[in-house]
């Protein structure tokens, strides 16, 4: 228990601050237990932070797992609308998953881990986008296989951006739809654009 309650006050505060700017003192305050649990627990400063990330991706797998299982068994067996649907299910679950609070920390830690990787990134891609990158794409190949590889991967990055525009660049979002909060009304409004968006580029005709 305080092993889990460290790693969910590291997330938060390595993503606010960063890993130079964090204290391990105030994330061991924060947490409500003394200093020497995170040498006990993870062997100091950098351990915690490695945590940090395993648990972010292993999180995000339990989440978006059956989506990507999905995704994965239609990529093999079946056919080209099936692997349409299934992308779009997947596509729709990162939607979510970008507009539920709970990512909040997750993003601010990932974000600054996508503009000066460390070892974390690495943890972070092997834990969980090296499989969600491998399924979508292998999904993506049924459904347009008039493109190159090189061009699925960028189509694949670029439906992607669409869920990830709902977290990172929220304060946006709300300042251009003129709302506080992405509300339900909101959520079924991007939600239903973000589909009808892909759906256009899944299912434009092979060449």
């Amino acid at each position: 228990m305080t092993s889990q309650i460290l790693i969910e006050t590291a997330i938060d505060q390595f993503g606010r601050h960063g890993f130079e700017g964090a204290s391990t003192r105030e994330i061991a305050r924060a947490s409500g237990t003394a200093m020497s649990s995170i040498t006990y627990h993870f062997g100091g400063k950098h351990g915690l932070y490695l945590a940090a990330a395993d648990h972010i991706a292993a999180c995000v797998r339990e989440i978006q797992g059956p989506a990507i299982a999905a995704v994965r068994e239609i990529a093999e067996t079946g056919t080209r609308e099936q692997a349409i649907e299934a992308l779009l299910a997947l596509l729709d679950g990162f939607a979510l998953m970008m507009i539920s609070p709970q990512t909040e920390a997750w993003s601010l830690f990932i974000t600054r881990e996508q503009q000066a990787p460390t070892e974390a990134f690495d943890r972070l891609y092997t834990g969980v986008m090296q499989g969600v990158v491998d399924s979508f794409v292998a999904a993506l190949k049924r459904v347009r296989t008039d493109l190159p590889e090189r061009e699925v991967l960028a189509m694949g990055l670029m439906l992607f951006g669409q869920c990830l525009v709902l977290r990172v660049c929220r304060a946006a979002v709300t300042r251009i739809l003129s709302v506080e909060t992405i509300d339900e009304p909101t959520q079924k409004l991007l939600r239903a654009r973000l589909r009808a968006n892909a759906l256009c580029i899944l299912s434009e005709n092979p060449a």
